[in-house]
């Protein structure tokens, strides 16, 4: 199957969206809880722009950490699958960041940016859960610094954390509406399959609130939005 949007950021609400941020307030925007806990993840950890040799040499203890504590199991993200996102990330049109623990200097989390004229998308933003669940905040700060650089210094029209999820497998674009001031650009969805896949997914329509596996759960969603517009 193929998936598109269209109608980008269009007045009129639906049920498929980006979730975006087209404008940075520094930490005057940020309510009083927000400043001090980017301030303790300031504390903590050191962003930085790295090249993409340190993701490569230790990013996939990240990942895999990451990715086994998710409250949704079929999600996780083994070696190959490391190592075919990798090949696929040029340096030429993304940008790659790391979050360093300053007691240790150990590569903690990463962020990769894809590269757009005037935009950019958090495509992979992940974190060692040792560090996610203490008082440090280790995403306040991350996402503070991208904010900062992306639409602060660079000036770009919007970053963008991605379209609605589907799966669900983690709080983050609740997290970033709730405390960066992002928001959804409403768009419209289109989809096209191979013939064979679209006989299966008509099949499986009616039965879409029984159906258990999660990767099918999220094709029927998809095709339940597209045809509801």
């Amino acid at each position: 199957m193929v998936r598109n949007t269209y109608d980008f950021d269009q007045k009129e609400p639906s049920d498929f969206w980006y979730i975006i941020k087209d404008s940075f307030g520094g930490m005057e925007e940020l309510s009083t809880n927000v400043r001090t806990k980017v301030r303790r993840a300031f504390k903590r950890f050191a962003y930085q722009k790295v090249d993409k040799q340190i993701i490569e040499k230790n990013g996939y203890e990240v990942v895999d950490k990451a990715f086994k504590s998710y409250h949704i199991k079929d999600r996780r993200m083994n070696k190959n699958v490391f190592k075919g996102y990798l090949e696929s990330w040029d340096v030429e049109n993304h940008d790659f960041w790391g979050a360093f623990d300053r007691n240790s200097n150990k590569l903690v989390g990463f962020v990769v940016v894809r590269l757009y004229d005037n935009s950019c998308f958090y495509d992979l933003v992940t974190f060692n859960p040792k560090y996610k669940h203490n008082t440090s905040y280790p995403f306040c700060g991350f996402f503070y610094k991208l904010n900062e650089y992306y639409l602060g210094e660079k000036h770009f029209d919007y970053v963008t954390d991605g379209s609605r999820s589907m799966t669900q497998h983690s709080n983050i674009q609740p997290f970033l509406i709730q405390k960066f001031k992002f928001r959804k650009a409403y768009c419209k969805l289109n989809i096209k399959y191979q013939w064979w896949f679209g006989i299966l997914v008509r099949m499986l329509y009616p039965f879409r609130n029984i159906i258990r596996n999660r990767s099918m759960k999220a094709v029927l969603l998809m095709h339940e939005i597209w045809k509801k517009q």
